[in-house]
C-alpha cells in the first residue's frame, strides 16, 4: 500500500515511515509527522475496514500536506485521491445519528428551516468544551459540535454558528493541487445569506475578546 502510494507521487522518497491504526482518533480521523527522517502516519482504527484504495488516497493526501515545502512530488491529486475525497464527502451518509441536544436542537430546526428549507439531514449535535472554536464539523462521525461557551448566548449567535456548520456539512470542500479548501468564495458568499451577519461576526469578535482576558 505504501509503495503504491509513494510512487505515484515522488520518484526519489528519501523517507522511512511507519504506520498505526488507533483507537484513540474520533472515526475517519487522522494525522502525520514529520521527525527528523521518518514519517508516522496515525489513523483511525475506523480506517481498517476501509478499501486499500481509499486508504492510499488517504495516505496521499497527508504526504501532499507533510512535504509541501520539503520533496516536490510528480503530481499533486491522483485517482486515490479523488476516490479519497468522494469517500470523505459521502460517509455521512452511513453515519448512525445518535447524539443530540435539545438547545442545539432547536437551533439546528431553525436554521435548516429559515436558510436551507428543512433539506439539511441533521447530524449528529453535541456541545464541546473547547474555548479556542466556536463551532466545528466532522466529516468522519457527521457532527456539529458548538463550543459550551455558547450555551447562555443569544438564539441569534447561537444560530449563525449553527449556520457556519451547516454550510460545512452542505459545501463540504474542494481540492486542488493536493490541497482542500472548506472556506470557498462559494462558502462565503452564503455565509452572508444570514441576517445580520455584520452586526453578529462584531459580537463574536467580542466575545472572543472577553474570553481571552477570561471575561466569559
Amino acid at each position: 500500500m505504501f509503495k503504491q502510494a509513494i510512487n505515484e507521487l515522488y520518484s526519489n522518497f528519501p523517507y522511512e515511515h511507519y504506520l498505526k491504526y488507533s483507537a484513540k482518533f474520533k472515526p475517519y480521523r487522522a494525522n502525520v509527522r514529520l521527525i527528523a527522517d521518518k514519517i508516522q502516519f496515525g489513523l483511525s482504527k475506523k480506517w481498517k475496514t476501509v478499501s486499500k484504495e481509499i486508504q492510499i488516497g488517504l495516505i496521499q493526501e497527508l504526504l501532499l500536506k507533510i512535504l509541501k515545502n520539503k520533496l516536490k512530488p510528480l503530481r499533486t491529486t491522483t485517482q486515490n485521491i479523488e476516490l479519497y475525497n468522494i469517500f470523505m464527502k459521502k460517509i455521512h451518509l452511513g453515519i448512525p445519528k445518535t447524539e443530540t441536544d435539545p438547545i442545539l436542537d432547536e437551533s439546528f430546526n431553525r436554521v435548516n428551516e429559515n436558510y436551507f428549507l428543512g433539506l439539511i439531514e441533521k447530524p449528529n449535535l453535541a456541545w464541546h468544551d473547547s474555548s479556542h472554536r466556536l463551532g466545528s464539523y466532522e466529516y468522519g462521525s457527521d457532527t456539529i459540535s458548538i463550543s459550551n461557551n455558547l450555551i447562555s448566548a443569544s438564539k441569534e449567535i447561537l444560530d449563525y454558528v449553527m449556520y457556519h456548520e451547516i454550510l460545512h456539512k452542505k459545501h463540504k470542500f474542494e481540492n486542488r493541487k493536493g490541497r482542500n479548501y472548506h472556506h470557498t468564495a462559494k462558502f462565503r458568499n452564503d455565509e452572508r445569506k444570514f441576517e445580520n451577519w455584520e452586526k453578529i461576526e462584531r459580537e463574536l469578535k467580542n466575545i472572543n475578546q472577553k474570553r481571552l482576558f477570561g471575561l466569559f
